[in-house]
Order: structure tokens, then sequence, then C-alpha cells
């Protein structure tokens, strides 16, 4: 049985969202707070994360950056604003989707069966990938570039996995954009996309004014070019 934690404290919404995830076989969490998130979190070990944006004591964001310190586990946010700056805003700190109010339940579950299976997959194909420098221990979600560990978002790492699983490739934005979110996500737009291959460049290359690695293909899109 996969355990969610569900930060969120609209009521009404809380009695239809706890029903269908429990009836669709889930351990079931709830915090209405920000200070109780955090509690239960630490008191817990969870598959995945639904956590509004507007709380009484503060902001989704805030439970975000102190999951992201300690685990790659799967993030969801929900909130009733979908203005560009608070989607890139979750997205960039290690958020893995983004659903606006009012949504429906299908969506919603459709969406964290996607990224329950995704997680599961790092796991179960190759435990290692290694070019450039940079090792990706898959079983662990961790990255190393000599030999130092790197910091990455749960996107930034799956998009290096995406990447250096598919060496001197082009990919296009097309393509990745729906191997990262399942050609569910019409809000991820080329910009989006672009913050993510700027960020991630600043922490793998050794000059992110002129990458070497990670390439754009100008027109295509971007290649992990393994240099000799």
């Amino acid at each position: 049985m996969n355990r969610i934690l569900l930060l969120e404290d609209d009521l009404s919404l809380l009695d239809g969202l706890s029903y269908s995830l429990k009836r669709q076989g889930f351990g079931l969490d709830i915090a209405r707070t920000i200070k109780e998130a955090g509690t239960i979190w630490l008191e817990g070990k969870y598959d995945l994360l639904i956590l509004d944006l507007s709380l009484p004591d503060g902001s989704g964001f805030e439970i975000c950056q102190k999951v992201r310190q300690v685990s790659n586990v799967p993030i969801i946010f929900l909130t009733a604003s979908d203005e560009e700056i608070n989607i890139v805003k979750g997205l960039d700190l290690g958020g893995d989707d983004y659903l606006t109010k009012p949504f429906r339940l299908g969506v919603l579950i459709s969406r964290m069966n996607a990224l329950l299976r995704r997680a599961k997959n790092f796991g179960e194909t190759d435990t290692e990938i290694s070019s450039n420098g940079i090792k990706v221990l898959l079983l662990q979600g961790q990255v190393y570039k000599a030999g130092r560990p790197l910091a990455l978002t749960t996107a930034e790492y799956r998009l290096l996995c995406l990447l250096m699983q598919n060496p001197n490739r082009i990919l296009s934005k097309a393509k990745i954009l729906d191997k990262l979110w399942d050609g569910d996500g019409n809000y991820v737009d080329d910009n989006t996309l672009a913050v993510y291959i700027h960020r991630l460049r600043l922490k793998i290359e050794n000059n992110p004014a002129h990458p070497q690695m990670l390439l754009t293909i100008r027109g295509m899109g971007y290649k992990w070019t393994v240099v000799s």
C-alpha cells in the first residue's frame, strides 16, 4: 500500500479527497497546517506528498523545501492560483506536478499513479549511470560529480537521468516533457524546461556559460554529450 501525506485545510475538499484516495487503496495521513505536516512527515515514511500552497500558517512550499533536503519523494502541489510564477517556483523547488483548483479527482489520481510508477521504475532499471565524471546511483537517488554529492531537485534529477540514459542522442523538448510529465502537464512549457536546463548546467558543468555535456541543439532539443 502506498502511503500518502495530504496537506490541505479546506474541509469540503478534504472529505472528497480522503474518501476517494482511501477507496483507491492509498494509506492516507492528513495535515491541516504547516506545523502539523512537518511533525507528521518526521514521524512517518511516505511514497507521495500532496501539498496545498495556501495554509493558515504558511505555504506548502515550506514543506517542500524541508523534504527536499532529505528525500526525493514525489510531490504534487494543489493551489487555487495558476499564475506562472507560482508554477515555476513550485517545480523549481522540487515539486513534480501541479494541479489548479478546482480539479477532477480522477485527474489527480491518474497523476499520482504516474508519479508512483515513475519513482518505482527509477529503482528497477540500471542501478548506476556514469559519464563525464557524473555518477547517478538510482537506487539511492544520489548524484555525484567527481566524487562529491550534488544537491538536485527531483525535476533536475529526473531530467539528468533521462539525458544520461540517452547519451549522444538529441531529445526533443516535446519528448522530454512527455517523459517527465507524462504529457498531462500542459502547463509545463519551453520556458519552464529552460529553467531546469539552466539550473542543471549550473550544478554539473565546469563552465555553465560554455557547456560541454548538456548541449542545446537549436531548433531540435537537448543532448547529453559524452566527452572523450
